[in-house]
């Protein structure tokens, strides 16, 4: 017994050393106290904001798991794919499948939306599979992925007939399904109906908190070192005896299942899905978010990818005309003058100027 708990205690502080590591920036008191803070303060933010700017801050949240599952496969495993879409559809489409078939009692949209996530990953496991044991490489990737996110469009807005259903569920082409029901959580005197507000952002707020730290450790591990080294060198790192096309499968795979897990999560949060969420600006954009934050860092892709969702959803409110022109204005800055990332920049800055105040 005693040896077992020892042996917990030694894999729990494993686990923790790896929160720091050298694929992710970060580390010491201060880093940490800033996290804290920043947690707290976005725990503390729907007691003084409204219903409705807190059901918005929902909304980015969802987005922040597909660019984080881009950063894995982008960043980490340098594997360019526009095919987070169309997980993210696949996802939302079996959430409102499942969900207007079983109903919402029970917990059974908790149970939706794991299956959905599951689809969505297994998904792009098959996908991932055909590629890289396929040796495709390079820029052929982009297009594969992108000409699968395309074709599932197309195909969902071709889905308008009535004989275009499962169950219960009409897919409705073009116009996508409504009327699944949201999140909700069985409870003793009655269910908890998660709608867009303060119920949902904790749960959202709290899935982001989750994966940010599981992706840490995972990514400061051997699977994520063997990543970064495949990044740069596949050949040697096949030379040391690695299966390269395996752990490009699993980066994808993982890649895939945070979009589904977007897709499903904002399928409940609206309660709606379309073939639009898999178009062409719809695949473009999540590159533009990590892009701008910093691929190959964690922190940074979560931290640009909310400042920029904020940033254009006040330009498609006040100027919708130029909101595409300015991100991609946006992306062509970041590539040109930090291609690293804008918040990887900002952050490296900081880091100097408080070591420099240290010493």
């Amino acid at each position: 017994m005693t040896i077992s708990k020892t042996s917990s205690g030694s894999r729990a502080r494993t686990f923790l050393t790896r929160l720091e590591g050298p694929q992710t920036m970060g580390r010491g008191p201060a880093f940490w106290i800033a996290v804290t803070v920043a947690a707290a303060a976005a725990a503390a933010y729907p007691l003084i904001a409204d219903a409705w700017t807190v059901g918005n801050a929902a909304y980015f949240l969802i987005w922040t798991f597909m660019a984080m599952g881009l950063s894995v496969i982008w960043g980490y495993a340098g594997v360019l794919s526009f095919g987070q879409t169309a997980f993210f559809g696949l996802a939302g489409y079996a959430y409102g499948v499942i969900t207007l078939n079983l109903g919402a009692a029970y917990g059974l949209t908790i149970l939706a939306l794991v299956l959905a996530v599951v689809i969505g990953g297994l998904f792009a496991l098959v996908i991932g599979y055909f590629m890289f044991y396929g040796r495709i490489q390079g820029v052929f990737i982009g297009i594969v992925t992108l000409s699968v996110t395309l074709v599932l469009e197309t195909f969902m807005a071709q889905t308008a007939g009535p004989q275009w259903r499962i169950g219960e569920a009409r897919l409705n082409g073009f116009n996508g399904m409504s009327g699944m029901p949201p999140l909700t959580l069985p409870w003793f005197g009655g269910d908890i109906v998660l709608y867009p507000g303060p119920s949902l952002y904790y749960l959202l707020l709290g899935l982001v908190v989750v994966s940010y730290l599981g992706l840490r450790i995972m990514l400061n591990s051997r699977f994520g070192n063997v990543l970064v080294a495949i990044r740069e060198n596949p050949h040697r790192v096949a030379m040391l005896g690695y299966d390269v096309r395996l752990y490009q499968t699993l980066a994808f795979a993982i890649g895939g299942a945070f979009a589904a897990l977007s897709g499903a999560l904002y399928t409940a949060w609206g309660q709606y899905i379309t073939p639009s969420s898999m178009g062409l600006t719809s695949a473009a954009l999540p590159i533009v978010w990590v892009a701008v934050g910093g691929r190959r860092d964690i922190t940074a892709t979560l931290i640009g990818t909310i400042i920029v969702l904020a940033g254009f959803q006040m330009l498609t409110i006040y100027g919708s005309q130029y909101a595409l022109i300015v991100m991609g204005g946006l992306l062509l800055v970041t590539v040109l003058v930090a291609p690293q990332g804008l918040v990887v920049g900002a952050m490296t800055l900081l880091g100097r100027i408080f070591r420099r105040g240290k010493s």
